[in-house]
């Protein structure tokens, strides 16, 4: 899709401001700044280079100070707001800015045009700039850039005495050097320093300052009637770039996603490309794997299985999908799949009651797609040692009990996704026979039974997946509310209309009858709904949080009490669909309430969808700008509408 911007989006800094742009490169770094050009948050850079992927990620290039001098007036064109309460504004000259595969802006400045464009390669660290130039008027114009290094980790800022060398095609500071190339005229300057105010991390609580520095400019003349390119590439890598190369590159990259999908819809279309960002090599495992969220998240266990189907399988990308299995199955231990990956010479962890289950689920979902028999013989030994942990017992209280039905969760260890630990306080404790992990059990029961002709293996499990269906509908089903509890422990808990019973019926294997199903859906949808996700606790109990907003604890408070999250909302349409037979009246009313996510993709990080919403009234993104279980279970209602 091309998502247009125009001069009422972009009338002053504070409106530019509310977007931004993403591009990736397959290894944990991205570029990511406002559709102003500016940085609102320290996250924010033309470069942020990752240097071990995927986490180890430095904030090179942070920003471009660009200016237009026409004559002896000087015209600045780049939009920054500054510590000291100055404000940088060229939004009065911008004429546009597009995503459309890249970033572009246009400018007009008293008869010069000017078009902006951004790129990165995939598998380097590496960013181009191009700048094209067409002087319409009757004075000489010359552009001028001023490019604000960092060098420090990310989330840091260097310190007022880190030094920088700047040569004729580099930058080297803390032990690490920027390569360059430009065609413009490079002159050293004396060297300056900004000090930025972060907006948007201001209001959330985060650090809301930070520092960049600078040593030289690229300047390009262009007389009246001339028209000229002006091109600048940032590498870790040292070797010939060409701007227009590596802006064909990504176009033509982009483009192949789209038709290996296959997939028709507009939305869909762009949803497959922004699937494809979250993909990243992992040095630690020499294998793929999917980063949670940008800019914050690392790659999650949990997150990784959930998001899989919709990033891999529905854009048909299987290669990558066995190659993720792969890595997991290699580190399964006691039946467990790491939630956080080893890295710099930690071990990994595995405290996620979830993950293996889902696992099971993504080689069934895989082989479905694929019809790869051979995959399954070779994960099957895996998925055989994880219902054997799982009915025996294994770390982080995670065992069956008599009934069948799966407990888990000690202590502190919070091992479902609603996982938030604020000190020694369990915002949303839910230690005890949780509803979507017991849904995930019996599917992954009937997964076994029905993969074990094609892995030539004898069936084990169908008596133990009738007696967790038995169970489940006695222990979980309220009649009086004609929905299920989100939890089985004795505590009140138990009876929070919550919504992770959503997946005990979005699931290929599930436990209820056709009646009780569809009760669900509509409670789901009475109480939870919204059209840009699905509340986590319905607004009328009591330890509702209605705005994630403020300090970390006041956020981590709020993260699963309320908030709207994205990824549920999959579930919800798949289970929607699924209660109504696939009938063309309900696929009509999903893809209408699906129109809006247009909406969302325009707002926050163009062309991604967002972790979280606020509960209270759903408007403006939060968390993680690009998420990758969001777009994922998105993805997954798309290619049900075309397919099913």
């Amino acid at each position: 899709m091309k998502w247009i911007y125009g001069k009422q989006e972009l009338k002053n800094l504070e409106r530019g401001q509310e977007n931004c742009y993403l591009l990736t490169n397959g290894l944990g770094g991205f570029s990511s700044m406002t559709m102003t050009g500016s940085v609102a948050r320290n996250d924010h850079a033309l470069l942020m280079a990752c240097v071990q992927a995927p986490n180890h990620r430095y904030n090179m290039v942070h920003r471009l100070k660009e200016s237009l001098c026409l004559g002896e007036e000087e015209i600045v064109l780049s939009s920054q707001e500054f510590a000291d309460g100055y404000k940088e504004e060229g939004c009065p000259y911008f004429s546009s800015f597009v995503f459309d595969d890249m970033p572009i802006w246009r400018f007009l400045v008293q008869g010069v045009e000017i078009r902006k464009e951004i790129a990165m390669k995939q598998g380097e660290n590496t960013v181009a700039v191009r700048y094209s130039i067409r002087n319409r008027s009757r004075k000489p114009a010359e552009l001028k850039i001023v490019p604000f290094y960092q060098f420090t980790a990310k989330g840091s800022e260097p310190e007022p005495e880190q030094k920088f060398q700047y040569t004729k095609n580099a930058v080297i500071s803390n032990g690490m050097t920027l390569y360059f190339q430009t065609n413009g005229t490079l002159d050293n300057i004396e060297e300056r320093q900004e000090t930025y105010f972060y907006s948007y991390d201001a209001c959330d609580g985060r650090r809301e300052t930070g520092l960049a520095k600078s040593g030289h400019i690229i300047t390009e003349s262009v007389q009246p009637g001339e028209e000229k390119i002006l091109k600048l590439v940032y590498s870790m890598e040292n070797a010939d770039q060409d701007a227009d190369v590596i802006i064909l590159e990504m176009q033509t990259y982009r483009k192949a996603l789209e038709a290996k999908a296959g997939l028709h819809k507009e939305m869909a279309k762009e949803l497959v490309k922004s699937a494809s960002q979250f993909v990243s090599r992992r040095e630690s495992t020499n294998g793929r794997t999917i980063l949670a969220g940008y800019p914050f998240f690392e790659d999650w266990g949990r997150d990784t299985m959930i998001a899989l189907p919709g990033i891999c399988i529905s854009t048909g990308q299987y290669e990558t999908a066995k190659e993720i299995l792969r890595t997991f199955a290699v580190n399964e231990r006691g039946g467990l799949m790491p939630n956080l990956f080893p890295e710099g010479g930690n071990d990994p962890l595995y405290n996620t009651v979830d993950a293996a289950l889902l696992f099971i689920n993504c080689v069934y979902l895989y082989y479905q797609a694929a019809g790869d028999r051979a995959f399954v013989q070779e994960m099957y030994p895996v998925m055989e040692r994880i219902i054997k942990a799982y009915r025996e017992g294994t770390d982080y209280g995670i065992h069956m009990d008599e009934d069948g039905l799966i407990q888990s969760g000690e202590g502190l260890w919070q091992v479902t996704w609603m996982d938030v630990r604020v000190g020694d306080i369990l915002p949303t404790p839910r230690h005890g026979k949780p509803v979507e992990i017991n849904a995930y059990w019996y599917n992954a029961l009937c997964i076994m039974d029905e993969l074990a002709e094609t892995a030539d293996k004898k069936v084990v499990y169908t008596q133990l997946k009738e007696k967790v269906k038995a169970s489940f509908v006695d222990k979980f089903w309220m009649d009086d509310k004609k929905c299920l509890k989100d939890l089985v422990s004795g505590t009140k808990a138990d009876a929070q209309i919550r919504c992770n019973q959503i997946w005990a019926v979005s699931l290929t294997f599930t436990m209820l009858d056709p009646e009780k199903e569809q009760q669900v859906v509509e409670t789901v949808f009475e109480k939870l709904y919204t059209p840009y996700g699905i509340r986590t606790l319905e607004q009328e109990d009591q330890e509702v949080h209605g705005l994630y907003q403020g300090k970390m604890e006041d956020r981590d408070m709020a993260y699963h009490q309320g908030t709207v999250w994205t990824f549920p909302l999959g579930a919800y349409y798949l289970a929607y669909l699924k209660v109504n037979q696939y009938s063309p009246e309900a696929k009509k009313i999903v893809r209408e309430q699906l129109e809006v996510m247009e909406a969302a993709m325009r707002e926050g990080c163009i062309g991604q969808l967002p972790e979280i919403y606020d509960g209270e009234n759903p408007t403006r993104s939060k968390g993680c700008f690009a998420q990758a279980w969001s777009v994922g279970e998105i993805l997954r209602v798309y290619e049900a509408l075309e397919k099913l």
